[in-house]
């Protein structure tokens, strides 16, 4: 057998409670999880754009080739990264 009645009451409860959470709280249409996409993109991709323009800059100043490009370029896809992750976990 699968388990005691209270068990299979409780399972019963939280299925009503999920069921009943479904219908408050509608699935986002698909508009808007293409902008959620969008958002997440640039939420990335503009401090790496950012750690490009920064590392050149420092790389012409300093004549360095891409000394400061490659790690400008990594911090920068951290930040974004870090910055996607704590959007993703506030919606």
């Amino acid at each position: 057998m699968t388990g005691t009645p209270d068990e299979t009451a409780e399972a019963a409860r939280r299925s009503q409670a999920r069921e009943k959470l479904a219908e408050e709280t509608p699935e986002p249409s698909l508009g808007t999880r293409l902008g959620q996409i969008g958002i997440l993109g640039w939420a990335i991709v503009v401090p790496m754009l950012l750690g490009v323009v920064l590392g050149r800059l420092a790389d012409r100043h300093f004549e360095t080739g891409v000394f400061f490009t490659a790690p400008a370029i990594m911090i920068g896809a951290a930040i974004g990264l870090h910055a996607a992750w704590k959007w993703m976990h506030r919606q």
